[in-house]
């Protein structure tokens, strides 16, 4: 009874057809409103997070076939505008002078985290290849994406054929970065994980002033004085940077072959538009302190752009689909997020990291540099947003030359 209840449920078709943009434009937007309303007016939703209700409200409506897990909201507007948008705007407090020296070491606990990726591959595929047809590159699979993200997944995929199981796989990624999301948004807040590690992050907005705001929310998100010539430069500048960093992207890209090993690292590198937009970002914060300290409503206008996108992050994540089709990959991934998570905490505490470190550092393997970023900014974790990001796209650098060596040793 219940697997032909699962079964006519993934027949279903969506209640939003993929192509009707300005109703699923629609959904997304209410969605991220209430969010952002409940986050800032109840205690327990400020606790949870909007970008945390944000994502409950994806997984909901695409399970219940409400809307669809793709269409061209989500990949061209949201991934491909949206985002890029919203980088260069929440990154014009990341001044480096000011917090290079505070941060720094994030990059130790995500190479170890990165290890932690490797070691859960290779436990999991001795757990579980005898009950999985070609796991050994689906291990290679994941071993990037756990690593850097959706770049290495797809050209891993690619260099390892693993046929019709690369569409489950892709799902249970996309539901266990999810869950795992708001495992780690629980841990942020859990006396036991406070008890044990430093938070100096988290005492900061904590301090707060809260005397006329009902959550912490509220407060790091109070009413500002906002003019329209703020939204003009705010808006002008975000496009110019991603302008930039895709006209240096590309040509380094084309000017960089990729013969061997070294050279197509350097290439994924050096073609990322995500690196060229961190570090333009980055630099404009550093130089023109005076002029970001100026300019209003760059951290709310890009904190809204990353709503939108954490909404999109939660789409794909079909529970059906799993129950119903490959229950074992979701094992298979949760033993790599696991042992991932294990690494990171145990090492960052004998270590003596921040638990703000160890949490962003472990997000910036399992979802990237855009989702750690997206943390940051809803715990409002600010100072952390620049070093994450550049971390998380050093994780694209090295996430397939791992995945390939993973693969490999494996026999994929």
């Amino acid at each position: 009874m219940l697997s032909s209840l699962f079964m006519s449920l993934v027949g279903r078709e969506t209640l939003v057809a993929p192509d009707d943009t300005w109703s699923l434009l629609m959904v997304m937007c209410v969605a991220v409103a209430i969010s952002i309303y409940l986050e800032q007016k109840y205690m327990w939703a400020s606790k949870i997070s909007g970008a945390i209700i944000a994502l409950l409200f994806a997984l909901v409506l695409s399970n219940l076939s409400i809307i669809p897990t793709a269409c061209t909201l989500y990949d061209d507007i949201i991934w491909g505008f949206a985002v890029p948008m919203g980088i260069p705007l929440l990154m014009l407090q990341c001044n480096m002078k000011k917090i290079w020296k505070e941060t720094g070491r994030i990059m130790i606990i995500f190479c170890i985290g990165s290890a932690g990726t490797v070691a859960g591959a290779f436990l999991a595929y001795a757990l579980l290849h005898n009950f999985i047809p070609g796991l050994a590159g689906v291990a290679a699979i994941m071993t990037g994406s756990y690593i850097g993200g959706g770049v290495n997944f797809a050209a891993l995929a690619t260099e390892f054929n693993v046929g019709e199981i690369k569409a489950a796989a892709t799902v249970a990624d996309n539901l266990l970065m999810a869950l795992y999301f708001f495992a780690l948004i629980f841990i942020a807040g859990m006396k036991f994980f406070q008890k044990h590690y430093a938070h100096p992050h988290i005492d900061a907005v904590k301090v707060s002033d809260l005397k006329d705001a009902q959550t912490q929310a509220a407060a790091y998100w109070n009413r500002k004085e906002i003019s329209l010539k703020d939204i003009a430069m705010n808006v002008a500048y975000c496009v110019v940077v991603v302008f930039l960093a895709k006209l240096i992207a590309s040509g380094i890209s084309a000017v960089i072959p990729t013969t061997n090993t070294l050279l197509s690292i350097l290439n994924t590198f050096f073609g990322s538009q995500y690196v060229w937009i961190t570090t333009i970002a980055m630099f404009a914060a550093t130089v023109g302190e005076k002029q970001v300290e100026n300019l209003s409503g760059s951290q709310e206008i890009g904190t809204y752009f990353i709503y939108l996108f954490l909404f999109v992050i939660g789409v794909p994540a079909s529970i059906v689909k799993i129950i119903t089709e490959t229950p074992l990959l979701l094992v298979f991934t949760g033993i790599m997020v696991l042992t991932n998570m294990l690494f990171c905490f145990v090492f960052g505490k004998l270590l003596h990291f921040d638990l703000e470190d160890i949490i962003l550092a472990s997000n910036a393997n399992i979802g990237g540099p855009t989702t750690a970023a997206g943390m940051a900014i809803s715990q409002g974790w600010t100072k952390l947003v620049g070093p994450v990001m550049l971390i998380g796209t050093f994780g694209y650098v090295i996430g397939t030359y791992l995945g390939v060596v993973v693969g490999g040793l494996l026999g994929a």
